[in-house]
């Protein structure tokens, strides 16, 4: 038995340094400098690749600004237009047909789909611009957050929003007293979701970017490119810090999040007449 679980905490510790080492050795690089063959280790180490983050010659403080900005806002505007607008299908007679509509941008690679889309944006002078990213990121955003939210919209949330307008609710406390809160995991979660494939985009963000819009990975691509390992592991150690975030803020509170349906015993009116208060 001591064996046993002897080997069962060896087996827990591998699996933990095998997923903890990428990120020690990319840490390590970032604060490494003259690393020489046949050196196994960098031979200086400082901290001051971090300090000049925001310095001029390396520009990883303004491509991490750019990179937060850009995915926060579309993670945003994704999640809240994708809601509201997977309501409208879901219960659309011609559901199916929209939803395969909604699959479309996966047939192509986001650096295929970028290659037909740009024409588009040159003649509109949104190429190389901040926006015009922006807005070519919703193109693989959106329908992902409408595919995402068409199951929520079940039978049981129809029923619901029937109740509240016969107790005399409006729409808006439906969606501020019932729904919001009902889908408050799901929001998150697509939230987080829809960051990552913002923050992550490199296809889509090189070609109608142009260059000129350069967000963190596109950082971490041009530093590869110069054969500058040290600056690379400093922009990639960035990169992974919001997932890490991302995955502790949706373990914390996501998964925290319940909710209990209206009561099915002789009460339940009373309590759906608290709700609309």
């Amino acid at each position: 038995m001591n064996v046993k679980k002897f080997g069962n905490k060896l087996a827990s510790l591998g699996i933990i340094l095998a997923v903890l080492f990428p990120f020690g050795f990319l840490l390590m690089l970032s604060m490494g400098r003259r690393w020489v063959f046949p050196s196994l280790l960098p031979e200086v180490w400082t901290p001051d690749n971090w300090l000049a983050i925001w310095g001029m010659q390396s520009g990883l403080g303004a491509s991490l600004a750019l990179s937060l900005a850009l995915s926060l806002g579309i993670a945003s505007m994704a999640t809240a237009g994708s809601f509201w607008v997977s309501k409208q299908v879901a219960y659309h007679r011609h559901r199916r047909r929209w939803l395969a509509m909604a699959y479309l941008p996966y047939v192509f690679a986001p650096v295929i789909l970028a290659a037909c889309l740009q024409y588009f944006f040159i003649r509109t002078g949104l190429s190389g611009k901040f926006w015009g990213v922006a807005i070519a990121q919703l193109f693989i955003t959106f329908p992902y957050g409408l595919i995402f939210f068409t199951s929520f919209w079940t039978e049981r949330m129809l029923s619901m929003e029937h109740l509240i307008a016969t107790l005399g609710g409006n729409t808006w406390q439906a969606y501020a007293r019932v729904l919001l809160p009902v889908a408050r995991g799901a929001l998150l979660t697509c939230f987080f979701q829809l960051f990552l494939i913002s923050w992550f985009e490199y296809g889509l963000t090189t070609l109608i970017g142009v260059g000129k819009v350069q967000t963190l990975t596109l950082k971490v691509f041009q530093y590869i490119n110069e054969a500058n390992i040290f600056f690379a592991a400093l922009a990639s150690c960035l990169l992974a810090l919001p997932p890490v975030v991302l995955l502790w803020l949706n373990k914390r509170y996501v998964f925290s999040i319940g909710f209990s349906g209206p009561s099915r015993s002789g009460k339940s009116g009373s309590k759906d007449q608290e709700i609309l208060k």
